[in-house]
Order: C-alpha cells, then structure tokens, then sequence
C-alpha cells in the first residue's frame, strides 16, 4: 500500500482514499459522540453553518472549538462529551483542522475520519477495501502536528497487517504541542481528561466514514468486525 502524509494545504490533487486525522480532539470528540448515541455528525463548513443548521434543525447538537458560545450545546472536548446523551441525535461539529481537512478532501472515493480511540478499525477497513494507496492528512499545525503524524503513521502500519508496537507512537502525541497547551489550559473549551482521553488506543470497535448526503458531509460510524485469528498490534 502507497501511503502519503499531507498537510491540509498540500492537497494538490484529489485523492481516491483519504484518512483524515485529528487527535486532539475533533475525532475523537466525534468517536465519543457516536458511543454516546449519536446517528450521524454533520461536518459544517463555517461556525455559520453550523449555527443556520442548529437554527433550523433545533433538536440537533451543535459543538465547535473554543469556550463555550451562545446557540452551541457544547464544545469540542471528549472530556465534557461523554456526559452527554445524544441517542439518536445529529451533531453538527465545526473545528479548526479537523472538519476542514474532512471537507478538503470530499470529493475521495472513501473518506475516513480517524484518532487514536478508532485506530484499529480504520486500519482493518483499509485492509478490507485492499486501497492501493492512502492520502493521510495530517490537519493540526499545517500538517505538522505530530499527535496527528503519529497516528498516521501507526494507522498506515497497521494497515499494512504488520505487528507494530503503539508505544512509541502513542509517546509522542503524549508530548505534543497539542497536548501541552490542552494540559496547560492555553486551549479553551476543555476537560482535565481530554489529553488522556485522546491517547485511548482502540477504544472503540468502529472506523468513521464521512460521504456527501445533498449539500452536507456527514461522517457515521462503521462497524469492522475483527477476522479471526487476525493479529493484533504490540
């Protein structure tokens, strides 16, 4: 498998297969949405957007990056998240890299939305579609954000079926600059366990796709059971 790692603003073509990740947090705020009930996230273009979707749709939940703002029922934290119970609800979710970088690349035959917490599951989809080649972009800091290099990385290993060691990987997104700030409170909008809960590694059984539906991008979840006999990582 041919892989490549870009940022947001090296997409110069686009590809057939995109795995877009952002660890800290926008997927893995949508894996917990998604284990809290969620049906479906729709991926707004603008905090516009994502207001005149709430506005019309009122039964929706709306988060998005930063402090919390008025017509957002939440923020962009797993931390916070996890409280919240969305069975059977849509969210609309606007972030600063990680919808972008979903909304950059709509037009690829599989978009995958991908983090830590769903690692796994999206490599053994990409294994399951036999992809040739995988474009993974990495959107935090301009495509230098080593939590989301790193995750790259480790997925596009796993893909590949090789036995490969999370440790390391799961190291340096630990140290990151991200992770930094989040643990030092210089991002607003966030949960004391936010850090942590975006370096757990596969805890969740599903990989995220987001395909066109009309005029919206929507990511839902799917399931990728596990073959047997299949060897894990470590």
């Amino acid at each position: 498998m041919k892989t490549r790692f870009l940022g947001i603003a090296d997409l110069a073509e686009v590809p057939s297969v995109a795995v877009v990740v952002d660890v800290m947090r926008a997927f893995t705020v949508a894996a917990w949405a998604f284990a809290q009930g969620a049906d479906r996230i729709v991926l707004a273009e603008s905090l516009d957007e994502a207001l005149a979707l709430k506005a019309r749709h009122p039964d929706w939940a709306a988060l998005k990056d930063g402090p919390p703002a008025p017509g957002f029922d939440t923020v962009n934290s797993p931390g916070l998240l996890r409280s919240i119970d969305l069975a059977g609800r849509t969210v609309v979710q606007k972030t600063t890299a990680g919808t972008v970088g979903a909304l950059a690349v709509k037009e690829a035959q599989l978009v995958l939305c991908a983090s830590f917490v769903v690692a796994e599951a999206t490599a053994r989809l990409l294994r399951t579609r036999g992809s040739d080649s995988v474009t993974f972009v990495v959107t935090g800091e301009d495509g230098r954000a080593d939590e989301d290099l790193a995750c790259a990385q480790y997925i596009a290993r796993r893909a590949t079926g090789a036995g490969t060691d999370p440790a390391a990987y799961l190291r340096r997104a630990a140290v990151s600059r991200a992770a930094v700030e989040l643990t030092e409170g210089v991002r607003q909008g966030t949960h004391p366990d936010d850090v942590a809960l975006c370096l757990e590694l596969d805890r969740f059984p599903f990989a995220m796709v987001a395909t066109s539906e009309g005029s919206l991008m929507v990511l839902r979840p799917h399931a990728v059971p596990a073959p047997a006999g299949e060897v894990r990582a470590g």
